[in-house]
């Protein structure tokens, strides 16, 4: 199974394997997850996550914190990955986008990319 590749990214819009999507949308190994919400939009929480990590095993997160790069990490979610041994990088969007694509091939990398902000 080929990890879903990024084809481009723009404010509010994000296009997966030729399919657009205009939500928030977590991105595993085994497919993408539209519609994501988290318990509080510009924050990111172990618990935003928890559920996908639960369905696969990842050598790497990439966060997507938006646009401007508004959306934090807690340090809970730091933590937390640390203690299972995921490493984790956070950049704005566009830059997330870029690293995901370059380690998909190479590593297990789950992608949550907020799209606006």
């Amino acid at each position: 199974m080929t990890p879903p590749k990024i084809d481009k990214y723009d404010f509010g819009k994000i296009f997966v394997d030729g399919v657009l999507y205009e939500s928030d949308i977590v991105i595993t190994p085994e497919g993408v997850f539209p519609n994501w919400w988290r318990i509080e939009g510009h924050k990111l929480h172990f618990e935003d996550i928890r559920e996908y990590l639960s369905k696969t095993v990842v050598d790497m997160v990439v966060v997507g914190t938006g646009a401007n790069g508004l959306m934090k990490v807690t340090e809970e979610v730091l933590k937390e990955l640390k203690a299972r041994g995921i490493e984790i990088v956070v950049l704005p969007s566009h830059k997330a986008c870029e690293v995901y694509n370059k380690l998909k091939d190479e590593k297990r990398v789950m992608g949550v990319f907020h799209l606006t902000c």
